[in-house]
């Protein structure tokens, strides 16, 4: 679980996971606990969708008047967000809205910025995805396919780039994901809870001495989550020198040809997921370590299934 969300923050560009797993299994700690060691970005600043000011071609509207207008964009640094999504949001808090009154009275186009904005270069993260309502889902898949999310009220448009790693979690008692969104995710993986005493004495033990201190608890760790930090930066800046080998390729081929896995997107994340384990492990060319990770994360719920059966 926590090497796939890992691989996502190196290549943003894997797609996402999907987190299964029994209720109490910690799934939706190990997602917050993320924005934790989550790297710092460069946005304008001021930006409520926090716009990439060397990325012109996919500016917001304001950010284009505001360089038309002053030559260049204020630049500032934050760390990358997690933005949660709760089941019981609005289209609107979703997506955004226009503010129609001034859009009709006074020419002007106010718009409202959204958990989408917000989660723009960042993570978007719902937790029990499977009981997400149908128009979220639909508004989801939308913005995930393209990248922008467009907003039209009453002949009024607005439009900004949305481009996200989607997280979910989901207990599968609860009832199954939707086949649409379910192949959105680039990676799936199942969390079970530990069967060895020592293991969750241990995790009884950190329990209660985080409830007693939380800011002594994370001095403790606070070497460990530098460490690692420190090795996922590096691992982005490797990332765009790690090759894969012909033969790497048409390994991943046969082996998506051999399952009968749809379409070429399990593909695409295979070879993405097994680059970016090659830059968190400290190579410039994959392995076949690397692939068998890839394996493991990005084709379990791509498998062709028969009607009625789990996955």
């Amino acid at each position: 679980m926590k090497l796939a969300l890992l691989l996502n923050v190196i290549d943003p560009g894997i797609g996402g996971v999907l987190i299964r797993g029994e209720k109490g299994t910690g799934k939706s700690t190990v997602v917050r606990a993320l924005a934790d060691i989550l790297p710092e970005i460069e946005v304008v600043e001021g930006c409520p969708f926090s716009c990439d000011p060397d990325d012109e071609e996919h500016l917001c509207p304001f950010c284009r008047e505001h360089l038309e207008r002053e030559g260049e964009l204020p630049r500032t640094r934050r760390k990358v967000r997690v933005v949660e999504l709760p089941l019981s949001a609005t289209e609107d808090r979703v997506v955004g809205s226009i503010d129609l009154e001034a859009a009709l009275t006074r020419g002007e186009r106010r718009f409202e910025p959204g958990l989408l904005a917000a989660a723009h270069r960042g993570f978007l993260y719902v937790d029990e995805v499977n009981l997400l309502p149908d128009h979220l889902v639909d508004t989801l898949l939308d913005v995930a396919a393209m990248g922008v999310n467009y907003v039209e009220r009453e002949g009024v448009s607005f439009s900004h780039a949305a481009r996200f790693v989607l997280v979910g979690t989901m207990n599968p008692e609860e009832g199954e994901l939707r086949p649409q969104l379910l192949d959105r995710f680039g990676l799936c993986v199942t969390v079970e809870g530990l069967k060895d005493p020592r293991a969750r004495v241990l995790i009884m033990e950190r329990w209660e001495e985080f409830t007693r201190d939380p800011e002594a608890f994370k001095e403790r760790f606070r070497a460990e989550t530098e460490a690692l930090v420190a090795r996922v930066v590096e691992a982005r800046e490797r990332l765009p020198r790690v090759k894969i080998p012909e033969e790497m390729l048409y390994a991943i081929a046969k082996k998506t040809i051999t399952l009968g896995v749809d379409g070429h997107r399990a593909d695409l994340t295979m070879a993405r997921a097994a680059r970016a384990h090659a830059a968190f492990s400290g190579r410039t060319e994959v392995t076949g370590e690397d692939l068998a990770v890839a394996e493991r994360l990005a084709l379990p719920h791509r498998l062709r299934r028969r009607p009625f059966d789990e996955i």
